[in-house]
């Protein structure tokens, strides 16, 4: 994600960092671009030891088990403490970014995308009509908040951060040939109904049974129109997903 987008990072001011640590890690996607961005030594947080398990192993960094909002570290272990796509999956963000501000003696920084506002085109039209369809009856049913935008601001200045600042980055993804293994799989995951079905639980609590029946007949056979399209080269998809960015500092810094 940050491969052409690492200037909307600038605000964690990243080459001034002695130590860093990224909860809710998971992979170590966002890990190794601090990595690379920061001298300081950067520390993995997750509660999954098997996401864990594949950052330890692709970044060589430090990694720690544990809940984001009960950190396994004493205050003021780091300068920043930062996080990515991770307060859209908690019940409690807020317990987040106060146990964020006990830890850091500086900065606290929040990359989150609001879900609410993901724009998709393609060139099988009904594809748009059903993901807007999914995405509105998924938020809906999902217990968690997965489009904050401005909440995150009022997060961080109740947890007593100051000097909160934010920019929006808009992450863009294109699908178009020559198709990759990934956006292959993806599109085949379509045609199964097996990318609907993830969120199966969620859709379910706002669909009756039949609906949820009839969008997933509906939505594999747009998947299986993705396939056909992809074998006459003709598909092409863009996606752009709106992250926030969040820096706040820790008051009793200043």
């Amino acid at each position: 994600m940050w491969e052409d987008s690492r200037e909307a990072l600038s605000p964690l001011s990243l080459g001034d960092r002695e130590r860093i640590l990224d909860a809710g890690a998971g992979t170590g996607e966002l890990a190794r671009v601090l990595d690379a961005e920061s001298p300081g030594a950067v520390v993995c947080l997750d509660a999954d030891p098997e996401l864990l398990g594949v950052a330890r192993a692709d970044t060589g960094l430090e990694a720690v088990v544990g809940d984001a909002t009960r950190p396994p570290f004493v205050d003021r272990s780091f300068d920043l403490v930062v996080c990515q796509a991770l307060l859209v999956n908690l019940p409690d963000p807020a317990a987040a970014v106060r146990a964020f501000s006990d830890l850091s003696t500086d900065l606290v920084a929040v990359i989150e995308p609001d879900n609410g506002d993901v724009g998709v085109d393609s060139t099988v039209e009904r594809e748009v009509e059903l993901e807007k369809r999914v995405r509105a009856a998924y938020i809906e049913g999902v217990e968690t908040d997965v489009s904050m935008g401005d909440r995150l601001v009022s997060l961080f200045r109740e947890s007593g951060l100051s000097d909160v600042r934010t920019r929006r980055y808009y992450h863009r993804k294109v699908i178009e040939p020559p198709y990759g293994e990934g956006s292959l799989s993806d599109a085949a995951r379509k045609a199964s109904g097996g990318a609907l079905s993830q969120h199966e639980r969620e859709l379910r609590g706002t669909l009756s049974g039949d609906e949820y029946d009839a969008l997933r007949s509906e939505w594999r056979e747009m998947g299986r129109d993705v396939i056909e399209a992809m074998r006459e080269g003709t598909y092409r998809r863009a996606e752009v997903v709106p992250f926030d960015v969040v820096v706040g500092r820790v008051t009793d810094a200043v």
